[in-house]
């Protein structure tokens, strides 16, 4: 199936499939149906125990995930799909407080997306910018990293490691890693960060951009890169000390 010009892809080979996590059929319908008149191919679940299993069988693209489920609430099935897989999640919500979306964010959500109002122009937009950004891993220049270096950024294959250890990261979290450490030692203001993390010109706060510090900096410890590979510089933003 061929896109249309507005929703091709770069790097696309043909239509994203879309998990549709929702409880509410009449809005579960409407997302599929817009969906399908982008080009994807969606499939819809309504109880959060059905995700794992759904996605595990055949590895959609990206998760559109509803927070209020029946069965697993939204953030439990968020954190059990980021222990498994680093695909794209846009969380749906009506609970728009600033505490919910950040810990949405901290399970690993790429996108926070209100129900209230509820605009399905603005999520199909929202999905075509993180498809957009978690297949277009050639697009944007990077100063290259060193080959001896223990930090190893794959462009292509939209991959990083530490020492051979592979970093499981979020599409956001990739970006973010290739940003800084592509400069090692330059300081990178916060505004800087949240415009190349969300370039669809929404309002997002800069704190989403700490809590993805936070998620990157985790991980990088865990595989061996200490504590401190990521500084904050306080009242400016952050660096990637090499």
């Amino acid at each position: 199936m061929s896109m249309g010009a507005d929703t091709q892809l770069p790097l696309d080979t043909g239509p994203a499939r879309v998990l549709v996590v929702e409880d509410e059929p009449r809005l579960a319908a409407l997302l599929a149906d817009y969906l399908r008149a982008a080009g994807h191919e969606p499939e819809c679940v309504a109880d959060g125990r059905d995700v794992l299993p759904a996605w595990t069988a055949r590895r959609h693209d990206l998760i559109l995930l509803d927070l209020m489920l029946p069965g697993l609430d939204g953030l439990s099935v968020c954190r059990e799909i980021r222990a498994r897989s680093s695909v794209p999640i846009l969380m749906l919500t009506a609970r728009a407080d600033e505490a919910d979306r950040l810990l949405g964010l901290e399970l690993g959500a790429d996108d926070y997306i209100a129900k209230n109002p509820f605009s399905p122009r603005e999520v199909m937009a929202r999905v075509k910018a993180v498809l957009r950004r978690s297949r277009a891993g050639t697009a944007s220049p990077v100063a290259a990293l060193e080959a001896a270096s223990p930090l190893q950024v794959d462009d292509a294959g939209w991959r990083a490691s530490w020492q051979g250890q592979a970093l499981d990261l979020t599409p956001i979290e990739f970006r973010l890693l290739r940003t800084l450490a592509g400069q090692p030692g330059r300081v990178y203001a916060r505004a800087q960060l949240l415009e190349l993390l969300h370039d669809d010109g929404r309002a997002v706060t800069e704190r989403a951009v700490d809590s993805h510090v936070k998620n990157l900096r985790r991980k990088l410890e865990q595989a061996g890169a200490g504590a401190d590979r990521i500084r904050a510089i306080y009242g400016v933003g952050y660096r990637f000390d090499a």
